[in-house]
């Protein structure tokens, strides 16, 4: 379990991406970010707490709801607002905006816009540290509604013949866009019921409480660094937000929202820093240093100059160039 240190450190990266999920809104509200986006306020405690358990080089795939991933993973908040606001200073230079945040240098391998198409990806980059044999850990995230994607069987039955060292991390917030989960899926947990029928355990965490999500993951990092192959766990966790800009989530029952504010991540993480001894004076002083970040980052990203169009074809592929190659 983490000490009061490590897990006010953990607190303040929750309060950081909470923060930048609010300025992106804020943006957006603006007219300073163009098309949509979709904000991951309320699942903070999953990428937080995952990446904690996760070494610097494993590989980390998101859904296009990844913000969170790209934070925890190492991207800094005004890359993020930079890339929202496509500005040449941006995460990808402006060419991936919201959906699309990657920064391979950190080990994290995209945000993708079609769901369940990066799970196969990551048993592929689990093939790849099997091959050269690093012991890295591919996580892939995602969510609730992936699990009636065909894409989400196929790589849990090749990641179980394989024994790869993939994790499968289902972020459960009830919700498949605007249709509750629950109303098309036969089991109550669609994740972790469903993982057996492939040979994997499947387990279920709070999503919610960092501290949870972190043991859950670096134990069941070791076993696939073991060599005791995938594992699934679904992290269940509620988002803030509609499921996009456009949505105001009004079909959501009041009472349901509700309870779920009341177990907000951050407020779990207080109780616990509180438990451990932790003083509100250090606490305000976490909060205070993650405000002010990101309003740093949102005047940075403000300033940045838009990207120039002759970078337009570049970084497309892996030296740097636009030509095709057959």
């Amino acid at each position: 379990m983490a000490d009061a240190d490590e897990l006010l450190d953990r607190y303040e990266r929750m309060a950081v991406i909470r923060r930048t999920e609010q300025a992106a809104h804020d943006l957006f509200l603006q007219g300073l970010v163009k098309g949509t986006t979709h904000l991951a306020a309320g699942q903070e405690a999953i990428a937080v707490g995952a990446s904690a358990a996760l070494r610097p080089d494993d590989y980390v795939f998101a859904t296009y709801r990844g913000h969170h991933h790209a934070l925890a993973r190492g991207a800094t908040p005004e890359e993020c607002l930079a890339e929202l606001m496509s500005r040449a200073t941006g995460l990808c230079g402006a060419k991936g905006g919201s959906m699309h945040l990657t920064k391979a240098a950190t080990g994290m391998l995209g945000s993708y816009a079609v769901v369940g198409s990066h799970l196969p990806m990551a048993v592929g980059a689990a093939w790849s540290a099997r091959l050269r044999g690093t012991e890295q850990l591919a996580v892939a995230f995602f969510g609730d509604g992936a699990t009636n994607i065909g894409a989400f069987h196929e790589a849990l039955n090749l990641a179980a013949v394989w024994r790869l060292p993939v994790l499968f991390v289902c972020e459960n917030n009830l919700y498949m866009e605007y249709t509750p989960i629950a109303d098309v899926t036969a089991v109550p947990r669609p994740a972790a019921d469903r993982a057996p029928a492939h040979g994997i355990p499947g387990e279920v965490v709070d999503g919610n409480d960092v501290v949870a999500v972190e043991e859950a993951v670096a134990r069941l990092a070791r076993r696939a660094r073991a060599g005791d192959g995938p594992a699934v766990l679904e992290a269940e966790t509620y988002r803030h937000f509609g499921h996009s800009r456009a949505d105001p989530a009004a079909y959501r029952p009041a009472e349901e929202v509700e309870r779920w504010l009341k177990h907000d991540p951050l407020d779990l993480a207080r109780r616990r820093l509180a438990d451990l001894g932790v003083g509100a004076e250090a606490i305000a002083g976490a909060d205070e240093r993650a405000r002010s970040v990101v309003e740093r980052a949102v005047d940075a990203a403000k300033a940045a100059p838009p990207p120039d169009p002759r970078t337009a074809l570049t970084d497309v592929w892996a030296d740097g160039g636009a030509a095709w190659r057959t």
